[in-house]
C-alpha cells in the first residue's frame, strides 16, 4: 500500500470542492510541428485533484512517454484557477478503501509527473495552492501569470502538516531555509514574490505569452539528447523520489491514520460547511 497526505486550503473566494463528473477532466493537444503536448486540466469549479483526475494525469503521462513526445505543457482550462489542491471531500468521513486508493494513486501520479522522461512546463494561469503548488513544482519549469494570482503550500494555516515529500519538493525548488519559512508560516506568494524566491521561473501578463514562454523553454531541448536529458534529470531528482519510495508504507500509515483523527475530521467538516455558505 502506498501513502499520501492531504492539502486543504482557502484563498479569497476560491472554493476547493468538487464532485466527480463523467466527462474527461484532462484534454491533451499535440503540436505536430514541434512535438509539444499541451495538457489542460478541466475539473470545475477549481480543478481540485480528485481520484479521477489523478488517474487521467497518470494515464496521459504514461501514454506520452510511449509516444516519445518532445515536451509537455501543463495548464488549466478554468478562469482564475490553475489547481485548487487535493479534493478535501476525499478525506471527510472517508470510505477506508477509497481513501487508501486515493493516497496510493496520488503517490503514483506524483512520481510519474516528477520523473517524466521528457521536459515539462507548468503554465500557472490562476491560483495554485496546496496540491496545486505541488503539481506546479513537479514540472521542470514554471511560468506564472501575474499579478493577481497566488501560489504556495499553506497547509499549516489550516492545521494540516505538509507531508515529507511535499516538503522535499519545495526544498529542491527554493532551498531549505526559504522552504522551511514558507511551509511553517503557510506563506502564500504573489507572482512577483514567487519569481523573486525562485518558486516560479518566469512571469507573464496573459496566457498566450505564458504559453509562448513555456514553448521557448522546451525549445532549449531541441538539440539535447533525450537520453542525456532523462539520465541527468534522474540523477538530480532521485534523492527526493528514493526517500519517498523507501518510506512509502510508513508515510501511508501516518497519513491514513492522521487524516481520520477527530481533530482533523472536525477541521475538515467545519471547512466544508464554510464552503456551503459561499
Amino acid at each position: 500500500m502506498l501513502k499520501r497526505y492531504i492539502i486543504l486550503y482557502r484563498t479569497n473566494k476560491l472554493v476547493n470542492s468538487c464532485r466527480h463528473v463523467s466527462q474527461s477532466m484532462l484534454q491533451s493537444t499535440v503540436d505536430e510541428k514541434t512535438g509539444i503536448v499541451t495538457m489542460t486540466m478541466n475539473n470545475p469549479p477549481v480543478n481540485c485533484i480528485s481520484l479521477e483526475l489523478l488517474n487521467e494525469i497518470n494515464t496521459q503521462i504514461n501514454t506520452l512517454r510511449k509516444d516519445n513526445i518532445r515536451g509537455m505543457i501543463l495548464t488549466s482550462g478554468l478562469k482564475k484557477v490553475f489547481c485548487g489542491g487535493l479534493d478535501i471531500a476525499e478525506f471527510y468521513k472517508p470510505n477506508p478503501d477509497r481513501l487508501a486508493e486515493y493516497l496510493a494513486t496520488l503517490h503514483d501520479t506524483w512520481i510519474s509527473l516528477y520523473m517524466t522522461s521528457f521536459p515539462t512546463v507548468s503554465v500557472i494561469n490562476g491560483h495554485s495552492l496546496g496540491g496545486g503548488c505541488l503539481i506546479a513544482m513537479g514540472c521542470d519549469y514554471r511560468v506564472m501569470i501575474g499579478p493577481h494570482y497566488t501560489i504556495g503550500l499553506n497547509e499549516t494555516k489550516l492545521g494540516v502538516v505538509p507531508p515529507k515529500w511535499f516538503q522535499d519538493t519545495m526544498v529542491a525548488v527554493i532551498g531549505q531555509r526559504k522552504a522551511e519559512v514558507s511551509m511553517t508560516t503557510g506563506k502564500i506568494y504573489t507572482t512577483d514574490e514567487a519569481l523573486k524566491i525562485g518558486l516560479v521561473d518566469e512571469s507573464s501578463t496573459d496566457i498566450d505569452s505564458a504559453l509562448k514562454k513555456g514553448t521557448q523553454f522546451l525549445n532549449n531541448f531541441e538539440n539535447i539528447s533525450p537520453w542525456a536529458f532523462k539520465m541527468t534529470k534522474n540523477i538530480s531528482r532521485q534523492p527526493t523520489i528514493q526517500l519517498l519510495i523507501d518510506n512509502k508504507q510508513k508515510d501511508f500509515d501516518f497519513v491514513y491514520k492522521y487524516m481520520q483523527t477527530s481533530m482533523v475530521q472536525k477541521s475538515i467538516g467545519l471547512y466544508l460547511q464554510s464552503l456551503k455558505k459561499k
